[in-house]
């Protein structure tokens, strides 16, 4: 860690800006995505545009995205895919046999059942999830610096629980909306970490 960071003024510690992709058919329809590589609706490429503007003022070094096309895409309409590095620990939450499939669906079947105290069969577990998450946050603490981070929602979820110290089950209390604009960072210096904003939607 640089400890040139470990300092008293928040406003110079690094924040980390996360961005979920746009809008996709199948987040609209409430489908599990994770793997399938799923493009923009209209509306979410319109919405991923709008970011340009949105994150007008936001300081960052680097941008990191997902490899998934959805995140590539947001990342190119909102202009910042110059230079981007993508990162496979970024990925959305592998769903394994629940891919494609509604909550209702699943629920159908398998009554009560919630991603992240259960996971997804053939899939990843919070557990699973939450060792990509830590290896990108120890990347992140190691550059010491602002990025902007592209991915998806259950991912950046587990992201942001990790961030705190929670357990990565915990990103069940945590909600992303298509295109919404969140900022990780510290409070008083680099042992307290804190959301500094959350979900902030077009």
């Amino acid at each position: 860690m640089n400890s040139s960071l470990t300092q008293t003024n928040a406003n110079a510690l690094p924040r980390i800006t996360l961005v979920r992709h746009g809008q996709t058919e199948w987040s609209l329809s409430g489908r599990h995505t994770g793997r399938s590589d799923i493009d923009l609706t209209p509306e979410g490429e319109a919405a991923a545009r709008r970011l340009a503007d949105r994150l007008t003022g936001s300081e960052h070094v680097g941008v990191w995205s997902s490899p998934s096309l959805r995140a590539r895409r947001t990342c190119e309409l909102a202009g910042f895919s110059a230079g981007a590095v993508l990162k496979a620990d970024l990925h959305e939450w592998d769903y394994g046999q629940y891919e494609g499939i509604r909550t209702r669906e699943i629920h159908a079947e398998r009554p009560g059942w919630q991603l992240f105290r259960d996971g997804a069969p053939g899939g990843e577990t919070a557990a699973e999830v939450g060792v990509r998450a830590d290896r990108i946050i120890n990347e992140i603490r190691e550059l010491g610096a602002p990025l902007l981070i592209l991915s998806s929602s259950h991912f950046l979820r587990v992201l942001a629980a990790r961030w705190l110290g929670l357990p990565p089950q915990r990103g069940d209390s945590f909600v992303l909306d298509t295109a919404s604009i969140s900022v990780l960072g510290y409070e008083h210096d680099l042992q307290e970490p804190v959301i500094r904003s959350w979900n902030h939607s077009d």
